[in-house]
């Protein structure tokens, strides 16, 4: 079972909340003061990951900035001057200056937010630009005014119903009026609502309400955790970054200022999303690389980027920095791919007209104005690590403006965001970027090669694995159940679609993954979970081979549309005759799931069910293309082809209205969820490492993504996704013991929710062990089988996987500068040995009577999550409810 799009956890005190990190008033005090570091963890005046003394004193910049990839020119509106006019009246009418006890007069004339609102919004009229601006100072205003009224106090209580208050002035339709404002926050957002919301639709105040209350409700979450001083995984600190980094709220803010809304029918397809999600991470990534100085260096601030690498890569400084920035630059290279191959599919597909495609085109050239306007800000600033701003005052002349920012529009279009007037340093820059860009091509340069049995590092398990007692009779059921259904035989008409043979199906033992997960499930249950499992993994096998190995992505299409037609809503049995093996299983699976389902529960059972076969597509492009996939978008997906969004409906429906919606798109949930979800997917990945790298020539693996971004070796490449499974454990344990209890409280949950949640996590607990435990004694993906599968000559009862399925890339492997040196937590073992059951006992759970050792066990393979195969696992299926 598993998970939504995460929320992570908010660590210690995170970073601003809002975009590229504008500068806080002089009279800050460092976020340090607010709380002590935790044992462990560096802070202010302490050692660096690196082992170094901290240097406190500022007067050592602690890396020189890397070369920036950039791709699009940076602009200043012309309305620079009247905007900073306007925003000092409105600041001043709403009460945020003088007498607000947060702010003075030259504190906002120091932050001059109207400049980094001209050059990330270059084209819009002077009223749009004005009320943009006030939209920043605002939601500055607001964080400050959360910190000294608040946070500082530590009064939890009072900040969550000073929050629960703000939506009131964010009515969808503004004649329904707003409360008495009882203070600037209050009313500034009056005021901005009543001017804002006019020109845009129902569908864009719905989506701004809804970004704007996550950045102000993660504020609580903060508050909650002010005193962890934990440093984030790289993942979790991504995910973090989008909700306390603002920059989703900035993507609205674009949709307005370009006047491109972007149409409700596509607003929340993969397309969008990745725009939005890339467009944010390269926001916050190259903010870390410009404030690392101040905030970790001055300030004892754990919520930055440079540093996350640091402690999670055990490296440098420096090397760390260079991780950030080829992470920045991968992410600006996935909003450039999404851009340029997913919008026009998405165009037809949706039948949009050809306004709303002119809509969605303008918006995402809203967003890349936003990032080349946000670099050249940084660059302005005096507050960053930017040599006090003199690198662009020497780049560029005109009159300096507040804060000594240059105030003068002196760029031109074809300048990178540079002045002409500096021959050698525009050269510097463009080549740079050049060099920086270089580093995407590696995506296409990864050759299959034999790599050997998959190693297997220790992996710790804290929690007991327990098995169905109705196992026995569920192993003879699935193998008769796939031979009804037809997959154990070639599919009509279609060539190498023998796939697997009535041996190999029950090798795969998938009823042993299903009764690790469910172990009370009834019989019945226990049958339907290892039925989906078995489908899953079936369509995992068949998509490579029928449609990868020709690159037939039509027919891909086609098949998957097919699919969907067997998910109907009125009536589960009113579905098409069958074709092939896949339409039959669905079919029945869909009869027996669905059946006893009620309608809205049918209807958001089959939203995540086509969320998760529309993701096989998306491997099949990138195979198509042979690309390897961006880190952030490869482990998101990974999560939809794992199956995770489909099972936890499974799961969420078996509570039926007891628990509220709003608790599953909490952080504290989401991040439990995504946690749990991200080590399930790596555990597959390291035990499938062999067959889908040697065997399938597959670019969808975790070690191998690392392996690509990084440049390094299968050994470092490993020890860092191992590194990181075992924060994602951390991570899981930490939301279950310490943020769910304050999120049952913060919902006046009765004892009857709590107890539901409670066995939700132990149902995660149970997914977990048991699809370790299948892993390990699953005989699927042993290196003999994958020898013996290999040489089977094509038309022989189990031919379909021959060695590699594509040839050579079409662009060379690139010679790229090595990585920072790694050092895995844990040296990996290559007897797959790790957790504390031992085989005997091992042995037992499966029923089995004591055999001598065997040896080693090379890897094992993809497995679906439950209800779905591509590399899941499977969750259990609770009783459906009435």
């Amino acid at each position: 079972m598993t998970h939504l799009p995460p929320a992570p956890r908010p660590d210690a005190e995170a970073d601003r909340p809002h975009p590229g990190r504008i500068p806080e008033a002089p009279s800050d005090p460092p976020r340090a003061a607010l709380r002590g570091p935790a044992a462990g963890t560096p802070a202010a005046g302490s050692a660096l990951p690196d082992g170094t003394a901290r240097d406190t004193s500022g007067s050592e910049q602690p890396f020189e900035l890397p070369d920036f990839y950039l791709s699009y020119p940076a602009r200043l509106n012309p309305h620079l001057e009247e905007a900073r006019q306007h925003t000092r009246e409105w600041a001043r009418e709403m009460g945020m200056v003088e007498g607000s006890g947060i702010w003075d007069t030259a504190d906002l004339e120091a932050h001059d937010y109207a400049l980094l609102c001209a050059y990330t919004h270059p084209d819009c009229s002077a009223e749009v630009l004005s009320l943009v601006t006030d939209w920043y100072v605002w939601v500055f205003f607001f964080d400050d005014h959360f910190l000294e009224t608040f946070k500082r106090t530590r009064d939890r209580s009072a900040g969550k119903a000073y929050l629960e208050r703000l939506p009131r002035f964010m009515p969808l339709d503004p004649a329904d009026g707003f409360p008495e404002p009882t203070n600037p926050v209050e009313a500034g957002l009056a005021d901005l609502w009543a001017r804002t919301v006019p020109a845009m639709s129902p569908a864009w105040r719905r989506r701004f309400v809804e970004s704007t209350e996550n950045l102000l409700n993660e504020s609580l979450w903060e508050l909650a955790n002010i005193d962890a001083g934990r440093i984030s995984n790289p993942l979790e600190y991504i995910e973090m970054r989008r909700k306390v980094g603002g920059a989703p709220w900035s993507a609205g803010l674009v949709e307005f200022a370009a006047g491109a809304e972007v149409p409700e029918a596509v607003a929340d397809t993969r397309p969008l999303r990745v725009l939005r999600d890339a467009f944010s991470d390269a926001v916050h990534l190259r903010n870390d690389l410009f404030s690392y100085e101040r905030e970790v260096r001055d300030e004892g601030e754990l919520s930055n980027g440079v540093l996350v690498m640091e402690t999670f890569l055990k490296c440098s400084t420096k090397e760390a920095a260079e991780a950030v920035n080829d992470l920045l630059t991968s992410r600006v290279q996935q909003f450039e791919h999404t851009a340029l191959t997913e919008l026009a599919p998405l165009f037809v597909g949706h039948g949009l007209d050809p306004a709303q495609c002119a809509a969605v085109l303008a918006y995402a050239k809203g967003l890349q104005d936003w990032q080349a306007g946000g670099h050249e800000w940084h660059l302005r600033s005096s507050r960053y690590m930017n040599n006090g701003g003199a690198a662009a005052a020497t780049r560029g002349a005109g009159a300096a403006g507040p804060g000594g920012a240059v105030a003068e529009p002196w760029l031109r279009p074809a300048g990178l965001g540079t002045s002409a007037a500096d021959l050698a340093g525009t050269l510097r820059t463009v080549l740079g970027s050049a060099v920086a860009g270089t580093r995407g091509l590696r995506r296409h340069g990864h050759v299959p090669h034999p790599v050997g049995p998959s190693v297997i590092p220790d992996l710790r398990m804290p929690f007991t694995v327990r098995l169905s007692p109705h196992l026995p009779a569920a192993r003879r059921e699935v193998v008769e159940w796939g031979e009804r259904m037809g997959m154990l035989r070639a599919q009509p008409g279609v060539p190498g679609s023998n796939v697997w043979s009535r041996a190999k199906l029950a090798g795969y033992d998938f009823p042993l993954c299903a009764a690790g997960i469910h172990p009370d499930a009834a019989p019945e249950q226990l049958d339907i979970t290892s039925a989906w499992l078995t489908w899953g993994t079936y369509g995992d096998d068949y998509y490579p081979v029928v449609f990868g190995r020709t690159r037939d992505l039509a027919g891909a299409r086609a098949c998957t549309d097919r699919l969907k037609l067997f998910t109907p809503i009125e009536d589960p049995s009113a579905t098409p005759a069958p074709t092939n093996a896949l339409e039959r299983g669905l079919a029945d699976l869909w009869r027996r799931t669905a059946g006893p389902m009620t309608i809205d529960a049918r209807r958001a059972f089959r939203a995540t069910f086509r969320d998760m076969v529309d993701s096989w597509l998306w491997e099949l492009d990138n195979q198509a293309a042979h690309r390897v996939p961006d880190p952030v978008d490869y482990i998101e997906m990974r999560r939809t082809t794992f199956g995770s969004d489909f099972t936890m409906s499974l799961c969420r429906l078996g509570h039926g209205q007891r628990i509220p919606e709003a608790i599953y798109r909490s952080g504290p949930m989401r991040s439990l969820e995504n946690s749990a979800a991200d080590w399930a997917c790596l555990l597959n990945d390291v035990f499938s490492y062999q067959k889908e790298v040697e065997y399938e020539g597959e670019v969808h693996n975790a070690v191998l993504v690392a392996q690509n971004f990084f440049g390094c070796d299968h050994p470092t490449a490993l020890g860092m996704t191992h590194a990181l499974m075992e924060s994602r454990l951390e991570q899981f344990q930490l939301v279950a013991e310490n943020e769910l209890p304050v999120l049952y409280d913060d919902f006046d949950l009765d004892d009857e929710a709590r107890a539901i949640l409670d066995a939700y996590v132990t149902d995660l607990e149970h997914w977990l062990s048991g699809i370790l435990l299948w892993h390990r004694e699953c005989r699927r993906y042993k290196e003999a089988e994958l020898i013996e599968d290999a040489a089977e000559p094509p038309g022989s009862e189990g031919a379909g996987e021959s060695g590699l399925l594509f040839g050579p890339p079409a662009l060379p492997a690139f010679a790229l500068p090595a990585p920072p040196a790694f050092v895995p937590a844990s040296r990996p073992s290559p007897d797959g040995a790790g957790d504390d059951t031992p085989a005997d006992e091992r042995a037992a759970a499966r029923g089995e009577a004591d055999e001598p050792d065997a040896g080693p066990e090379p890897a094992l393979p993809r497995i679906p999550l439950f209800p779905l195969g591509l590399g899941t696992s499977a969750g259990r299926v609770p009783t459906p409810p009435a």
